[in-house]
């Protein structure tokens, strides 16, 4: 599956053309390698997604092409998250 359909398949960004325009600044690595919109993805990848001085570090279980809302948060692991620190 395309980078930027799993990324919005898995609700981790809401709108394709969103993932599309994350993924040109170079914002999201796939094993630890910055990805195109169009890269592959398949179950046991890891996305690195650093967004708004938010990062994310997902392990992809699965590919589907199509999801309810409710069972997204199904198809990725959190491995790691950082938010930016409140002042």
């Amino acid at each position: 599956m395309r980078l930027d359909k799993y990324l919005k398949v898995s609700r981790l960004i809401k709108r394709r053309s969103v993932a599309k325009d994350v993924c040109d600044g170079e914002k999201i690595s796939v094993n630890g390698r910055a990805a195109k919109p169009a890269a592959e993805v398949k179950a046991g990848d890891v996305l690195t997604l650093s967004m708004r001085g938010r990062l994310l570090e997902v392990r992809v279980l699965s590919t589907p092409a199509s999801v309810r809302a409710e069972d997204a948060s199904s198809l990725y692991e959190v491995l790691r998250e950082e938010k930016p620190q409140q002042n």
